[in-house]
C-alpha cells in the first residue's frame, strides 16, 4: 500500500495537535511518537512539519511554550493549550466532522 499524501496531513496538522494537547503538555518528539502510534504508523510527522505548526499555533495564543527540566539536567520543550486553544480544538473538531462527513457523502455517490 503506498504511503498517505503528505498534503493531507499538511492541511490538518494544526487539528491533529490541538486534539493531542487537549490530552495535557507534550513535547516535540511525544508528539511526533504519540500520531505514529495512534495512526498505525500512517502518519509520520517531520521536524519540518511539526515546529512551524507549533509555532503557529503559539503566535496565534492556542498554545504555549515552556522548558521543563529533566533529572539529568536537559530541559525539554513543552507545549500545552491555552483557554482559547480549548475552545479552538473544540471547534476544529467539529468542522473537521463536518468536512469528512461531506466528502464522504460526495464519495460515496461517486
Amino acid at each position: 500500500m503506498s504511503p498517505i499524501n503528505r498534503e493531507l496531513l499538511k492541511g490538518s496538522i494544526e487539528l491533529v495537535l490541538l486534539v493531542l494537547l487537549e490530552r495535557g503538555p507534550m513535547y516535540g518528539y511525544q508528539i511526533v511518537k504519540e500520531v505514529k502510534a495512534e495512526s498505525s504508523g500512517e502518519l509520520q510527522l517531520k521536524e519540518g512539519s511539526l515546529y512551524p505548526a507549533l509555532h503557529r499555533l503559539e503566535r496565534a495564543g492556542l498554545i504555549e511554550g515552556y522548558w521543563q527540566a529533566r533529572e539529568d539536567g536537559t530541559s525539554r520543550r513543552y507545549y500545552q493549550l491555552t483557554s482559547s486553544g480549548q475552545q479552538a480544538a473544540k471547534t476544529r473538531r467539529a468542522e473537521w466532522k463536518r468536512f469528512t462527513t461531506a466528502i464522504e457523502g460526495v464519495l460515496r455517490h461517486g
